[in-house]
């Protein structure tokens, strides 16, 4: 398992691949390394020798912004929309989707799982909250 950039690619996958498993990097950016640094892309990451490693890592920094510092971009990005009270800003402090999409029905991911507001419907349970005096 080659370590490139902080992160454990797996090795028995072929190069194009297992670059995808670094945040930041897409099969369309995976292909450009591979391109660029002249490695053979069918080749297994396990397979690669230390100077293709090290060229690799070399292309990457030198023009990608990959892992830790893209975390942190994206964070501040998100933090600056939030600050300034943009309308995006207020919907990831809400926790809603942001990009238009409809929360009516759907957006279960950005909401969270449903919350039941209102009368309770069952007889037994309507006695028990009596009980309890609400």
């Amino acid at each position: 398992m080659p370590r490139l950039m902080g992160v454990d690619i797996p090795g028995r996958k072929r190069v194009e691949y297992a670059l995808r498993y670094i945040h930041g990097i897409g099969p369309k950016r995976a292909n450009n390394v591979v391109d660029k640094c002249k490695v053979d892309p069918a080749k297994k990451a396990d397979d690669l020798t230390p100077e293709e490693i090290r060229q690799i890592v070399a292309f990457i920094q030198d023009n990608y912004r990959v892992e830790g510092d893209l975390r942190r971009e994206v964070s501040q990005n998100i933090r600056r929309l939030i600050s300034i009270g943009s309308y995006r800003g207020l919907r990831h402090k809400r926790g809603l989707p942001v990009r238009g999409q409809r929360t009516q029905t759907n957006a279960r991911t950005r909401k969270g799982s449903k919350r039941t507001v209102g009368a309770v419907r069952n007889k037994s349970a309507r006695s028990a909250m009596k009980a309890k005096g609400k």
